[in-house]
């Protein structure tokens, strides 16, 4: 035995994990290689104080307590926020053409819920020309950076599972027209999952059974990959976050942006109204004097439900994962070394080899998940605002196969903004029992805002019933 698994060996014995390597010694060359590397990326010590903090013993979830609604600055502004708004697009406008912008897209996940085989980002999700959500994404990029006269660099966060996929998917699309050097792809950290007396537990004699730290560990990841340097040298000083499965985002905002920058706030999140007092997003709050996000399953019901004299809710604004972010922030919260957020438990069934090797697939729950949330960074940050926005214009994920939140949906949401957006620019769309009736798809290259489509001079006037109509910076093509 060589001295640095002699060593490896001692450190896991120091922690009670000297179990992973039960079959290390039977193991080929490559099978060690691919275990002793696993094991090497973890902090075996922050490994053992979670397993004794969160598996062993379930930490409660602490709910604050004094909870209150959260006062946010409106879609629109109200009487006397006219000014700070058009200062706000201004400032927005100018850190785009300053360079102090990034995108930051998180895409770990995969498209299995959807039936898609790859990474969730390929998903076709557009009405007329299917395009992927990474293209949809890209040409808005393309866009605000033409408008801008300089590239907007671009991070996406990837996972293990689907990081070789991506790369591979963006080479065989030329980028989507985006340089590549301004696209800096990295991969997401991984978290064994432990049993449940807080033993790491292993899928394969030569693999630990690993999953995604969650989005939350973006931030530490940010740090890892050279992410965070690589933003100090281009003079990025703000990111605009957003997750892989809503084609609806904004991916940039000059108003949320430039409110972000001009009250001073580490971190800022858009919300919007919710469908419903047990809608299955997380709450924007004021606690004990922090704006945070409890989450839907945490927040007691009776809050939940209550309701205002007008008989709105509450407690309305649901959190929909669209953050800025001040880079010396996420610095700030790398500086120790370790991600200052707390964990976040999760019973699940984890397929694993037993004591003899033999692979067990679980029928209930058999092991700990733990992972971290980026709006647990919320209370961290100095300033933290929120902006409410519109359902209908920035919010329509692709999560399920059907029902709610499925790509039927989805185009179906596509398609009833494409056609306020052609309104606005006074062309007239036909409508057959309360929704559009012609498939709509607008380029980003064409516009990127109801207000940018308004300004062009869109030669048609009218969509006929039954068209389907696709606008992009060449004109419309009729089909």
């Amino acid at each position: 035995m060589d001295d640095a698994t002699t060593t490896l060996r001692e450190r896991l014995s120091a922690v009670d994990q000297q179990q992973v390597l039960r079959f290390f010694d039977a193991l080929d060359a490559a099978g060690k290689d691919k275990l002793r590397k696993q094991l090497l990326a973890l902090d075996l010590d922050e490994i053992d104080e979670l397993a004794e903090m969160h598996v062993r013993h379930k930490t409660p979830v602490a709910i604050p307590n004094d909870i209150q609604p959260v006062q946010m600055y409106p879609q629109r502004p109200h009487a006397g926020q006219e000014r700070l708004y058009a200062d706000a697009i201004d400032r927005g406008n100018a850190l785009l053409k300053q360079g102090k912008i990034g995108a930051f897209l998180v895409a770990g996940g995969q498209g299995t819920r959807l039936g898609y085989d790859g990474p969730k980002g390929e998903f076709p999700v557009t009405p007329i020309k299917n395009k992927p959500l990474f293209r949809v994404f890209a040409e808005q990029l393309q866009a605000w950076s033409r408008d801008a006269g300089r590239a907007i660099p671009w991070y996406i966060m990837t996972s293990d599972a689907n990081d070789a996929q991506t790369r591979a998917f963006f080479r065989q699309n030329n980028h989507f027209g985006l340089n590549p050097e301004d696209i800096f792809i990295f991969q997401q950290g991984m978290m064994p999952a432990f049993d449940m007396l807080g033993h790491m537990l292993l899928a394969e004699k030569d693999s630990l059974a690993l999953s995604p730290d969650g989005h939350g560990g973006s931030l530490r990841a940010l740090h890892k990959s050279g992410a965070l340097a690589d933003m100090r040298k281009r003079g990025v000083e703000h990111l605009s976050y957003f997750q892989v499965d809503n084609p609806l985002v904004h991916c940039i905002d000059p108003l949320f942006l430039g409110l972000h920058d001009v009250t001073g706030s580490e971190m800022s999140s858009k919300s919007i109204p919710k469908a419903g007092p047990l809608e299955k997003v997380g709450n924007f709050v004021m606690a004990d004097d922090a704006l945070q996000v409890i989450e839907y399953s945490d927040l007691p019901e009776e809050l939940a439900k209550q309701t205002n004299p007008d008989g709105g809710l509450k407690f309305n604004a649901g959190s929909i994962a669209i953050h800025a972010l001040r880079v010396a922030f996420v610095e700030r919260l790398n500086a120790s070394g370790k991600l200052d957020l707390p964990w976040h438990r999760a019973e699940k069934k984890v397929p694993y080899v037993d004591d003899k090797g033999t692979p067990c697939e679980p029928d209930k729950p058999n092991a700990v998940k733990l992972e971290q949330f980026v709006f647990d960074a919320i209370p961290l940050a100095k300033n933290a605002i929120v902006l409410e926005t519109d359902r209908a214009e920035e919010f329509s994920p692709v999560k399920n196969a059907e029902g709610n939140d499925s790509p039927a949906t989805c185009r179906r949401d596509q398609i009833r903004r494409a056609a306020r957006w052609l309104r606005a620019a006074r062309v007239q769309v036909p409508e057959k029992d309360g929704e559009p009736d012609a498939t709509l798809e607008i380029s980003p290259l064409l516009a990127t805002t109801e207000k940018q489509l308004a300004d062009r001079n869109l030669k048609l006037e009218k969509v006929s019933d039954g068209q389907a109509v696709y606008f992009d910076e060449n004109g419309a093509d009729v089909t």
